[in-house]
């Protein structure tokens, strides 16, 4: 950004600034990544690079326009009625997407933001409260005992599973699932899990949703892309503006002609499996793809009450226990490389 637009109530760590040398040089001192982001942040060039996740193929670079963020930051703040004097924590790496947002809305929105090192534990040791995080699923089932210091909270990154979503509905936070992508500049749509949770996602402001002929989500979100985007999630839309997330359209297994979706599979075993898994296909000379079961952790004899809720087509034909599941930095699970340990 050419000139310093930063929100006068803007502090991080405890500290406020009035131009950006300042903000660099504290920034130097409180993390690398951090200072490095915002560096390329107040350069003159009018985009960031940033890496995805790299969840369906190949971590990669793409190129943000700035005004599509702070757009971003702005419509989350709105939507969640996050004004300036807030306080925040950041407790996801600034690498990724998701947490160079967090530092985003704070500079303009005004948050008092706290950062600390990203750990699947990110509450230990905190003994303040905050009005607004984010993190991913494994650090909120991580922080149940702590997570009431936190008045309201998203989650990304990956589905939040059935066990801890039932899990959320005593507790006081409010919590809510997003969906979005790096390419959206973060969540396009959010989903209540408790409190009078909602069953769909929907979609913020000035994002209009629709589908494509294989089923898959088309989001048009002038304010955060350039262009149309056209995703691999297979949905169902609910209304003009809401939508259920069905699974992945490059995961779904053809068996024998019929057509399985494994993560509508995998809502219907969560409540009878403890385990991390997932299901999915692997080459069948009968079916074509034959469905199976993949479990983390020690081979051991599964109760067939996990397949009371399932068609006669969803019933796995085997089961595979892998010790442990393949994954990305920002910890998804990566089913085809973990697949690839079955045939090792």
């Amino acid at each position: 950004m050419k000139n310093w637009e930063c929100h006068k109530d803007f502090r991080l760590n405890g500290a406020s600034f009035q131009t950006e040398e300042t903000l660099l040089a504290y920034a130097d001192v409180l993390s690398k990544p951090v200072a490095e982001f915002l560096q390329e942040w107040f350069s003159e060039s009018e985009t960031i690079s940033i890496k995805t996740s790299g969840s369906t193929g190949k971590p990669k670079w793409i190129k943000l326009q700035k005004e599509h963020m702070i757009n971003s930051a702005r419509v989350t703040g709105d939507f969640f009625e996050l004004g300036a004097g807030i306080k925040a924590l950041l407790c996801l790496p600034i690498d990724y997407i998701a947490g160079k947002m967090m530092l985003v809305r704070a500079m303009y929105l005004g948050w008092h933001l706290d950062v600390v090192p990203s750990s699947s534990k990110p509450l230990a040791g905190l003994d303040r409260e905050y009005d607004f995080s984010a993190m991913i699923p494994l650090q909120l089932k991580n922080s149940l005992e702590a997570i009431g210091a936190v008045k309201k909270l998203i989650v990304g990154g990956g589905a939040v599973d059935h066990k801890l979503e039932n899990e959320l509905q005593s507790i006081s936070t409010s919590i809510y699932a997003t969906y979005g992508m790096t390419e959206t500049c973060t969540h396009v749509a959010i989903k209540k899990l408790n409190h009078s949770k909602w069953d769909s996602f929907k979609a913020l402001k000035d994002v209009v949703i629709s589908k494509d002929s294989r089923g898959c989500l088309i989001i048009d979100a002038p304010s955060v892309s350039n262009e149309q985007i056209i995703t691999n999630d297979v949905v169902e839309i609910i209304s003009d503006d809401t939508f259920d997330w069905k699974g992945r359209y490059d995961n779904v297994i053809n068996s024998g002609g019929i057509k399985l979706h494994p993560e509508e599979i995998e809502k219907k075993i969560a409540p009878y499996l403890n385990d991390r898994f997932f299901v999915a296909g692997i080459k069948d000379q009968a079916l074509g793809e034959k469905l199976v079961l993949v479990v983390e952790g020690e081979a051991s004899k599964t109760s067939e009450s996990i397949y009371r809720d399932l068609t006669k087509y969803e019933i796995p034909k085997n089961i595979f226990f892998i010790k442990k599941f393949e994954e990305t930095e920002t910890q998804k699970i990566q089913r085809k490389k973990t697949l690839h340990k079955i045939n090792a």
